[in-house]
């Protein structure tokens, strides 16, 4: 399989960072002394080397790790876990998206969490590996990510759930903090709100590896925008993802897995672990 590029150029990066902090070209001139000129072309991919990692102190984000985003230095290891499986779709042609399938291998029981753009190969995936699936969690209700939950409730017969600060209709809502038990695995829905109302990120316990499916709270090198919240979506990532355990595996609604560790070294919008 042809690996899943990383969901954001550095150029996305200083859109979202620039755009979270309400910041013009010319405002974050007067702040970098850069010109407002350099600044426009770098956030539309046209890299500076000399002059992008002056941008990232007006921005709270890393310098050097920015620098190795847009020099495309970063790529997080493969990742395999028994029990975890993903599936990438493409959204509107321009995209993709990302759904997961987590199940105890000595229950059979599985859990799905969001939907992607084609449920099929999760549906078929469950009936090949003969699991039994206990219920579809969702990260959050944008279109690309509940795409297809008609499809598993008709194939799968699963209830929905999701979080009460964003509810869908016909799901079972629940509160950030709530715990959920598949087979023997234990599932801890924590609230990584900010790019959407009710952001959750569900960390799994049971498996070989802890893992965390973060929806758009958090991607390999980068992050969701703050479309509700930036600065609650920087504040509840740090508090719920960063968190974790260095070897939690990270499942993210678009672009590659990573590990928690590799985003403390690599994330360009958390200096504070480049330390």
């Amino acid at each position: 399989m042809k690996p899943i590029p990383l969901e954001d150029d550095f150029n996305d990066i200083l859109n979202k960072a620039m755009s979270g902090l309400r910041l013009t070209d010319k405002e974050l001139s007067r702040k970098s002394g850069v010109s407002a000129e350099i600044i426009h072309a770098l956030c539309r991919g046209k890299l500076d080397e000399t002059s992008l990692p002056r941008l990232a102190p007006a921005l709270n984000l890393d310098p050097q790790a920015l620098l190795r985003s847009a020099l495309k230095l970063y790529r997080p290891r493969p990742v395999e876990v028994p029990g975890l499986e993903m599936f990438t779709t493409s959204y509107r042609g321009a995209m993709t998206v990302n759904a997961f399938l987590v199940y105890d291998p000595v229950t059979r029981e599985a859990a799905i969490f969001d939907t992607g753009t084609d449920a099929m190969p999760i549906v078929d995936r469950v009936a090949g590996l003969n699991l039994r699936p206990v219920a579809l969690f969702l990260t959050h209700t944008h279109p690309d990510h509940i795409a297809e939950v008609d499809t598993l409730k008709r194939r799968l017969g699963l209830g929905v759930r999701c979080s009460s600060r964003e509810p869908l209709s016909g799901s079972e809502c629940f509160d950030p903090g709530s715990c959920f038990s598949v087979g023997n695995l234990s599932v801890e829905a924590r609230s990584t709100w900010g790019h959407s109302q009710g952001g959750t990120t569900y960390v799994i316990t049971g498996l070989d590896e802890p893992v965390a499916v973060v929806g758009d709270a958090l991607f390999a090198g980068s992050m969701g925008g703050g479309m509700v919240s930036y600065a609650d979506a920087l504040r509840t990532n740090r508090e719920a993802i960063f968190s974790l355990p260095d070897d939690t595996v990270i499942c993210p609604g678009h672009g590659p897995m990573c590990t928690v560790a590799e985003e403390k070294r690599h994330n360009p919008f958390y200096p504070e672990f480049k330390a």
